[in-house]
């Protein structure tokens, strides 16, 4: 499956229609709100329902499988919502104008495939578009005094630094899944793809 007919199931109108928020990204977020909000993804189902899709590459994300070290663990099952990443193009990688930083209502949901086929959210993540962002002339995102991780392919190197996406800056945050290296990093020893099996 292509790209974009994974998005196509939300509407192409909808997928290039930015309806995240744009205002600037608060500095503190308060995880137990966070928590409490997006409890309600533990179901899936209620997920696909309010716009989020399976990433169309059907990955489970694994340090090891991204070249780094295995014991950094894993993010998981990604799955987006298009229209708050205001997605623009599949070709030649994957851009957007999103520039939403909402955690209440992230882009991105994690979730670790079980043995027997079900899935457990772990995780949320954040993502915006580097020239989008810039375009405000904002800084760096932030969260919590962290600056957001910062993506973009090293040509240089064998593997793909931005996982096919155009330079940005995204943000995980762990909130149903304790991580032993912290709760904003974007890997997760106690997560794991052993049981992941594609759609």
């Amino acid at each position: 499956m292509s790209k974009i007919d994974g998005f196509a199931r939300c509407s192409l109108l909808a997928a290039l229609f930015l309806c995240g928020s744009s205002r600037v990204f608060a500095e503190d977020v308060d995880i137990d709100a966070v928590r409490a909000a997006i409890e309600k993804y533990q179901d899936v189902t209620i997920a696909l329902a309010d716009g989020y899709i399976r990433d169309p590459s059907d990955q489970c994300v694994s340090a090891g499988d991204e070249g780094l070290p295995p014991e950094l663990g894993a993010m998981g099952i990604h799955y987006i919502h298009p229209a708050r990443l205001g997605i623009t193009a599949e070709e030649p990688r994957v851009d957007g104008t999103g520039t939403h930083t909402d955690f209440t209502q992230p882009s991105i949901l994690l979730y670790e495939p079980q043995e027997d086929g079900t899935l457990v959210l772990v995780g949320i993540e954040n993502l915006v578009w580097e020239a989008a962002w810039k375009t405000g002339g904002k800084p760096m995102p932030e969260i919590n005094g962290k600056v957001w991780e910062a993506m973009a392919d090293d040509p240089a190197t064998e593997g793909d630094e931005a996982h096919g996406f155009m330079p940005h800056y995204d943000q995980h945050i762990w909130v149903f899944r304790d991580n032993p290296n912290g709760m904003l990093v974007p890997f997760n020893p106690n997560v794991t793809c052993a049981h992941h099996k594609s759609q």
